[in-house]
């Protein structure tokens, strides 16, 4: 028997991908306008450990790594919405060809990992016989391989937090060394001691603002992403449990398993 796919509109859902581009362009837009007044050069300057830069790469790479998992939530949310889309049609049986999982009137459905859940769920029901079908280990698989990539975001924004503490530990040494050996009757000494110790504060307030700033946006980039990841695996978890599990547990006389 040939397979189709369905003739219908299917639906898509790229919400958290807009809310992840109108808080970059917000924030995007922050940061033309800091370096439009300078204050990006003023603290690359002032910063002689260059912590402050480190953390303006480490923040770009890691909205970068926030971009590329909030893309694939968004795809696999559309895929899981198209698999809702066709079992609401519904569904006597499914079968697996070729590692693709189709219904009984032969539709294919689209490829994902909500797909491959389901694939599990058809090989568990076949291998375990005529018992109720449990999903709860499956399902915490699902949700280790939806969210685990997102710890990063954890990880980055703490690392962050703890590189602007370190500048801000580094700036005070730097600030309250000169006094040790300050002679207050050497004005030309205390003239440079004040010079290192101003430098000294400098690395302290920029590297200490730039990892605040930092960290709170990755949070609020990662909690978007954590949201559309709630929301991608509670929409697996009811469209397998209304439709394919129900499914699965009927025997072909009709009659529960």
């Amino acid at each position: 028997m040939t397979t189709q796919t369905s003739d219908q509109p299917l639906p898509t859902d790229r919400l958290a991908l807009l809310r992840w581009l109108i808080f970059t362009g917000v924030t995007v837009f922050g940061f033309g306008m800091a370096w439009y007044f300078g204050l990006f050069r003023l603290m690359l300057a002032s910063d002689k450990t260059y912590i402050s830069a480190i953390v303006s790469v480490l923040y770009v790479l890691t909205a970068a790594h926030c971009f590329v998992r909030t893309s694939v939530i968004s795809r696999e949310t559309d895929q899981a919405l198209r698999v809702l889309a066709i079992l609401k049609n519904g569904v006597d049986e499914f079968r697996i060809h070729q590692d693709e999982v189709e219904t009984s009137q032969g539709v294919r459905l689209p490829a994902g990992k909500v797909t491959n859940h389901i694939r599990n769920l058809i090989l568990k029901s076949k291998l375990q016989g005529r018992h109720r079908l449990d999903q709860t280990l499956l399902l915490r698989g699902l949700a280790d391989a939806l969210r685990g990539p997102n710890q990063l975001g954890g990880f980055a924004s703490d690392s962050l937090m703890k590189l602007g503490l370190l500048g801000t530990i580094i700036g005070f040494i730097m600030m309250l060394a000169p006094i040790a050996g300050l002679d207050a009757a050497d004005k030309v000494s205390v003239r440079n001691s004040m010079g290192v110790m101003s430098d000294g504060m400098a690395v302290a307030m920029y590297t200490t603002l730039s990892g605040l700033i930092g960290s709170i946006l990755i949070k609020c980039q990662y909690y978007l992403l954590d949201e559309a990841t709630a929301k991608l695996f509670s929409l697996a978890t009811d469209l397998t449990e209304v439709f394919v599990v129900s499914v699965l547990e009927r025997g072909r006389d009709g009659q529960l398993r």
